[in-house]
């Protein structure tokens, strides 16, 4: 049977039951891995040829920004075009909109005593949340025709979906976690498996600049003196300010210092732009912080025994940066302005601004329209 001998006599004792079991798991094991081998390779087999078939799978998106975002609410218009090198039957083809995030990162850890120090043990914290999905058909066979039939060269179909109402937060590649849209397109043939296409596309969140809290502008102030043994110099003083709270990527922020110097030192004011991301399990007893410096700027030093000197500092922010993130319970994004003055031998004078990074910038005044005489 199956290449397999008979292993005992037909009229065989109670001795020989062990080898009779062993004998029959043997050729269900090699009747089960010859199954298995041949559907494996079915499947393959079947990929491989759908992948000759299908060429130059595009998804190409309408949209009315070079960085192609779309927010809450927007309806999404393109176009989906493959090439074919032969003729092929198609069941359907669905469309499918996805809104996720997710964050993972491993702590290490150990117990008391000699085992708790050679063997640490890795644990791993992580969280995910779903905001949207749902799918739509762009081709469906018709009842009279079981299977359309496509002939060799370029198809092209277009599509109109529109992204669900709510408060989602913005696209999001981090260290430890991400927020990520994307748009799958499934390709279903008669008795083929279902091809799948995937493409992100960039969300943002709707943050309008021209809130009141947001266009108040920021001040600060801080002091310190120097010591050296039982000597002390003159104070060294700095107020800051910037003239809103609220910006848009690809702006500068301008930022205003009063200083005064009253040591033997020189002292340079210097700004930097801060990225702090937070990522939190579901209960949010379990988080990582991860900070990153974006863009920095320095002022013109000031001398010793000088007072009332005004410095500007115009702080760049990145076209491309991440817009703040404060409506997602596993992440977060926020954006600080830290304005220090720099004193040799000694620490840092700071003052720091929380700013929010907007998508919609600050609208300029309209001037009345010029007085006509009637």
């Amino acid at each position: 049977m199956n290449g397999l001998k008979f292993p005992f006599k037909k009229n065989g004792s109670a001795r020989d039951a062990p080898v009779c079991i062993s004998w029959a798991c043997a050729v269900w094991f090699k009747q089960y891995t010859h199954s298995c081998c041949f559907f494996f390779r079915a499947i393959f087999f079947a990929q491989k040829m759908f992948g000759e078939t299908f060429k130059h799978f595009t998804i190409h998106f309408n949209a009315n920004n070079p960085r192609v975002t779309f927010s809450s609410g927007d309806f999404m218009a393109g176009q989906i075009s493959f090439d074919l090198s032969k003729e092929t039957k198609l069941s359907s083809i669905t469309l499918t909109l996805n809104g996720k995030a997710k964050v993972q990162w491993t702590t290490q850890g150990g117990g008391g005593g000699r085992r708790g120090r050679r063997r640490r043990q890795r644990r791993v914290h992580s969280a995910r949340l779903e905001f949207f999905n749902f799918s739509q058909i762009v081709m469906q066979e018709n009842n009279a025709v079981p299977n359309t039939t496509l002939q060799p060269g370029t198809h092209v179909y277009p599509f109109t979906c529109q992204i669900p109402q709510g408060n989602f937060p913005s696209s999001f590649h981090g260290v430890h976690g991400s927020i990520i849209y994307s748009m799958k397109v499934e390709i279903h043939r008669p008795w083929h498996l279902a091809k799948e296409f995937v493409t992100e596309f960039n969300f943002a969140s709707h943050i309008d600049a021209n809130q009141p809290h947001l266009l108040a502008p920021l001040a600060g102030s801080n002091t310190k003196t120097l010591c050296c043994l039982w000597c002390a110099s003159g104070p060294i003083s700095m107020t800051v300010c910037t003239e809103r709270k609220g910006f848009v990527p690809g702006e500068m922020v301008k930022i205003i210092c009063e200083l005064s110097n009253g040591s033997s030192r020189t002292v340079t004011p210097h700004a930097t732009l801060i990225q702090k991301q937070m990522f939190y399990t579901h209960n949010k007893c379990n988080r990582r912080l991860q900070m990153k410096n974006l863009a920095s700027v320095d002022g013109q030093p000031v001398n010793p025994s000088s007072s009332e000197v005004y410095s500007d500092m115009m702080l760049p922010i990145p076209p491309n940066t991440t817009l703040t993130i404060s409506n997602c319970p596993i992440l977060e994004v926020d954006y600080t302005v830290d304005v220090s003055l720099r004193i040799r031998g000694s620490t840092d004078l700071k003052v720091l601004f929380p700013i929010v990074l907007c998508n919609i910038p600050v609208y300029a005044p309209q001037p009345p329209p010029p007085y006509q005489q009637q």
